[in-house]
C-alpha cells in the first residue's frame, strides 16, 4: 500500500478521501444543491476551487504526505506496543483472568464500539486543548487559516499537531486493545466494512467530507446533540465560533461539556483567522514556520513581563485599557 503513494488516499478505506466516501459526498452534495439552488453558485464557482487558500491546501496536502511518511510515522509509538504494555501490566497486577462466557460475535461488537467511543472522546479533548492552551493554539491556527473549505482542508494540519494526534490515536487504541487482550485474549477483532471500522465507514459514507466544504448540511436538532453535522463543523471553522463543536463524529461530548452549537443558531459563516493574521499563513513555508515564530514571541514577551520594567508597564497599560481585573494569559493569546 505504501508503494501507491498518493493513491493510498483513494484506495484505503481508513482514509477520509477513500474514493467511495468521495463519491457518496458528491452525491449528497448534488442532492443538497438540487433542493437549495443558491448553494450551486458557490460550489460550482472557480472562485472556490481556485481560491488562493484552496490552492494552498492542494500544495500542503502533498508536502504533509512526505513529512508524515518520512519524519512522523517512524517516530510515533504504535498502538500495538501500547496494547501489549497495558495487557502485560494488568496481568502482572491481577494474574490470568480471561472471560470465556461472552461469544466471539459479542466481543467484536463490544470492542468496535469501545474503540470508537474512546477514540472520539480523546479526539474531542485534544481538539479542545488545541484551542484553549495558547502554545498549542499556535499550531492549530494552521488548520483554521483556511479561508475556504474543501476536503483537502482536513489535511491542513501542522506536523506538531499530526504528532499529537498520532500519539492520541496510539494511546487510545492501545489502551482499549490492551484491556480487551487481557480479558479475551486472541478473540478480539473489529466489525469491519471493506476493511474499515464499521462506525468510521458509515460516518464517512454519509458525508464526513462535507464538513470541510461549502455545503451547510444540517441535521435535525435532536440529532445534532448526538452527532456532528457538516454544518456544525463549518460553524467551528467560523471566526466567531472557534470555541464550539470540537467533536469528531459525536456531538455528545460538546453537549455534555458545554461547547455545543446547533446549526439553527448560526446563519452567517466567515472562515479563516483575523484579517491581520492571515498574511502569516499564505505560503507553505509560513504554515510550517509561523507557529514556532509566534511561540518564540510569546516566550520573549513572558520573559519581559517577569524580569523587566517595561513588562510591568505593559501590565499597567493593559489594566487601564480594560478598566477591570487583568487576566495575564489573555495578553498573549490571539484568537
Amino acid at each position: 500500500m505504501d508503494n501507491l503513494l498518493f493513491l493510498e488516499y483513494l484506495v484505503n478505506p481508513a482514509k477520509r478521501t477513500y474514493w467511495i466516501y468521495i463519491l457518496s459526498s458528491i452525491l449528497i452534495a448534488f442532492i443538497y444543491i438540487y433542493f437549495n439552488k443558491k448553494a450551486s453558485r458557490v460550489n460550482f464557482s472557480s472562485k472556490l476551487w481556485l481560491h488562493e487558500s484552496a490552492k494552498l491546501d492542494y500544495y500542503y496536502f502533498i508536502l504533509s504526505y512526505f513529512i508524515k511518511t518520512i519524519m512522523i510515522i517512524p517516530i510515533i509509538i504504535s498502538a500495538k506496543t501500547i496494547a501489549f504494555f497495558v495487557s502485560k501490566n494488568i496481568y502482572y497486577q491481577f494474574g490470568f483472568n480471561q472471560i470465556q462466557t461472552i461469544s466471539y460475535e459479542n466481543i467484536l461488537v463490544l470492542y468496535t464500539i469501545s474503540l470508537f467511543i474512546v477514540s472520539d472522546f480523546t479526539r474531542y479533548w485534544l481538539h479542545r486543548f488545541l484551542h484553549t492552551i495558547p502554545f498549542l493554539w499556535e499550531f492549530h491556527k494552521v488548520h483554521h487559516s483556511a479561508k475556504v473549505l474543501n476536503p483537502l482542508t482536513f489535511y491542513r494540519v501542522h506536523p506538531i499537531e499530526n504528532i499529537l494526534f498520532g500519539l492520541r490515536y496510539s494511546f487510545a487504541i492501545g489502551f482499549v486493545t490492551g484491556i480487551f487482550i487481557y480479558f479475551f485474549g486472541s478473540k478480539i477483532g473489529l466489525v469491519e466494512i471493506l476493511g474499515a471500522n464499521a462506525f468510521i465507514f458509515v460516518f464517512s459514507i454519509i458525508g464526513s467530507n462535507l464538513r470541510h466544504s461549502h455545503i451547510p448540511l444540517a441535521y435535525f436538532n435532536f440529532l445534532e446533540k448526538i452527532f456532528i453535522s457538516p454544518k456544525q463543523h463549518q460553524i467551528h471553522h467560523s471566526k466567531k465560533h472557534f470555541n464550539k463543536n470540537y467533536g469528531g463524529y459525536l456531538a455528545l461530548w460538546d453537549n455534555i461539556f458545554g461547547t455545543l452549537e446547533l446549526s439553527k443558531n448560526v446563519k452567517v459563516l466567515k472562515f479563516g483567522l483575523r484579517k491581520e493574521q492571515m498574511k502569516d499563513y499564505n505560503s507553505l513555508t509560513k504554515l510550517i514556520i509561523t507557529p514556532f515564530s509566534n511561540i518564540k514571541k510569546q516566550l520573549v514577551a513572558s520573559f519581559r513581563i517577569c524580569f523587566f520594567k517595561e513588562g510591568f508597564a505593559l501590565l499597567l497599560k493593559e489594566v487601564k485599557k480594560r478598566n477591570g481585573p487583568l487576566k495575564i494569559g489573555t495578553i498573549f493569546k490571539e484568537k
